[in-house]
């Protein structure tokens, strides 16, 4: 079986809007699998450089998927093999949510494969 790996990562600044007002970090954290495929998230890894506990999403179609806390200057590695396919032309975007007026860095990786 061939897979392709796909990588959504990089460090960006965020402003925040509250937690239930949740942003897309940067239009560069957005995929949508290829036609003929399928893809597999495989992994979350997410750090948070702010002093406030912040939320980062997974936004499935328009629609939240997964959400992955992470604590004030504190990080997150979540596996998430075999969890859920993700058919040709789902579009992906990952998006964060923190406290009205906090700003900081956050620090995403998300690991993916095409199938």
């Amino acid at each position: 079986m061939h897979t392709t790996p796909r990588f959504l990562q990089g460090v960006y600044s965020f402003e925040g809007k509250g937690l239930d007002r949740p942003a897309l970090v940067d239009g560069s954290l957005s995929y949508v699998v290829p036609g003929g495929v399928v893809a597999q998230p495989v992994y979350f890894r997410g750090g948070n450089a702010s002093d406030e506990l912040i939320c980062v999403l997974l936004v499935r179609d328009g629609q939240p998927m997964r959400y992955f806390p992470i604590g004030a200057k504190s990080d997150v590695h979540v596996p998430l093999r075999v969890v859920e396919d993700l058919d040709s032309g789902t579009g992906l975007e990952v998006h964060v949510a923190a406290p009205a007026g906090v700003s900081g860095t956050v620090i995403v990786d998300l690991g993916l494969v095409e199938v």
